[in-house]
């Protein structure tokens, strides 16, 4: 299933400034001041980082509701960083799980952690088709909500542990 398209164009504003528009609301992208943007939004990078974070730990809290257990709260601190020796991307993340939990627990989440959609697409790698559009795509306002996500999630809690089930 194809996702709906995320449509990112130009604001006029500095020399880097684009705005995003997908579900929800639109919000700005920028590069930092001392690179010549505006630091009126997240980096491409801060971005990639924050779907690798949100996607943990939306994935945690759906196997943990499914199972029953005792999640209070659960965060994700993601960094990013370009490994000079090999030239490969490594985002490291770090995942905080609050709740009576035992340790049993806590590393299954941690394997859930590892199965996440976005963690699977970084890991894998991906290949992207470029082409030449002949016309501007049209900005939707209330489009319709996205439905692959959630149902890569229910994937993975479901090849991690089979009897995750909704």
């Amino acid at each position: 299933m194809t996702s709906n398209p995320v449509i990112v164009e130009e604001t006029g504003q500095g020399l880097y400034q684009v705005r995003a528009h997908g579900q929800g609301p639109s919000f700005l992208i920028d590069e930092p001041l001392d690179l010549g943007g505006m630091a009126s939004g997240p980096t491409p990078y801060d971005l990639l980082s924050s779907a690798l974070g949100a996607c943990t730990v939306m994935t945690i809290r759906m196997y943990a509701r499914r199972k029953a257990w005792p999640l209070v709260t659960v965060q994700a601190s993601v960094t990013h960083r370009r490994d000079e020796s090999t030239t490969r991307d490594v985002f490291e993340r770090n995942v905080f799980i609050h709740g009576d939990l035992t340790q049993a627990q806590r590393e299954r989440l941690v394997a859930i952690a590892e199965a996440c959609p976005v963690s699977k697409t970084l890991h894998a790698g991906a290949d992207i088709v470029t082409r030449i559009a002949p016309q501007a795509a049209a900005v939707v306002d209330d489009r319709p909500c996205d439905r692959t996500h959630p149902k890569a999630m229910d994937e993975a809690c479901r090849q991690v542990d089979p009897t995750a089930i909704a």
